[in-house]
């Protein structure tokens, strides 16, 4: 009796143990947020998408904040909404404030990862970077005035069913290794499907900076615990992203 009235002892104790911290990892889960949001169109069943034109990202021009002293950055204003912008607090606080901007070349990074992904896709044909980056150089004089009407007149001239636009908003690069790093890899960037008429589509939004198992339990387990570089979270964001993208199937993991 006593053995078994001890047994119970240790068992309350160490479901008084356990309980907290499976609550603590369930709400960290939860306020972990999404990471990608994506929304679609209305009138998306009216339109048959059948090939679809691959238009290289460009990337965010405005520069954005940096907070020196706890190394983290500013999310730009709107990262989720489908006009992206960035507001860029004033300079009033030079000696702990610098101001970074995104790498020309991540653009192409995240072009090349859709690309990779979407040419294995199956019951869509997806038309390489290079075929659309053709036709913008062709019309450079004569630039549409919105990024949705160069999407379509791309998709004209390549006789495609719609075109696939981007920009890449966040791109900094980790600062240290896979066992620590500060600050840790941040990015960003927005998609649209753009019919060959301009109607917007599907629209899709990723943003990520990484954060430590506490804040994000899921996330860091998902990566080994290691902190991963840009290009790795880049890739996250567009599988994950390409998840919900409704045209064809497979291809993204």
């Amino acid at each position: 009796m006593i053995r078994m009235r001890n047994k119970r002892i240790v068992a309350l104790r160490l479901t008084s143990h356990v309980l907290p911290l499976v609550v603590l990892a369930l709400a960290v889960v939860g306020c972990s947020g999404s990471k990608v949001t994506t929304k679609v169109a209305e009138d998306l069943p009216r339109y048959q998408i059948r090939t679809i034109a691959l238009v290289p990202f460009t990337t965010l021009a405005t520069p954005q904040v940096r907070d020196i002293v706890d190394q983290t950055f500013s999310v730009p204003t709107g990262v989720r909404r489908n006009d992206m912008g960035i507001v860029v607090p004033p300079n009033s606080e030079q000696s702990i404030r610098q101001t970074v901007i995104v790498p020309p070349s991540a653009g192409e990074t995240v072009t090349q990862l859709l690309w990779s992904r979407l040419s294995t896709r199956q019951g869509v044909t997806v038309l390489a970077p290079g075929e659309a980056a053709k036709v913008l150089a062709s019309q450079s004089k004569t630039q549409p005035p919105t990024k949705e009407s160069m999407a379509a007149m791309v998709a004209k001239q390549l006789k495609a069913d719609a075109s696939l636009i981007g920009q890449v908003l966040v791109y900094q690069e980790r600062v240290g290794g896979r066992l620590g790093a500060s600050p840790p890899a941040t990015v960003g960037f927005e998609a649209k499907l753009v019919a060959a008429d301009g109607q917007v589509l599907w629209v899709g939004n990723y943003y990520e900076r990484q954060r430590p198992m506490i804040e994000d339990m899921v996330g860091f387990l998902d990566r080994w615990g290691m902190f991963v570089t840009a290009e790795e979270l880049a890739m996250y964001g567009v599988d994950h992203m390409l998840l919900e993208f409704p045209f064809g199937t497979g291809g993204e993991r």
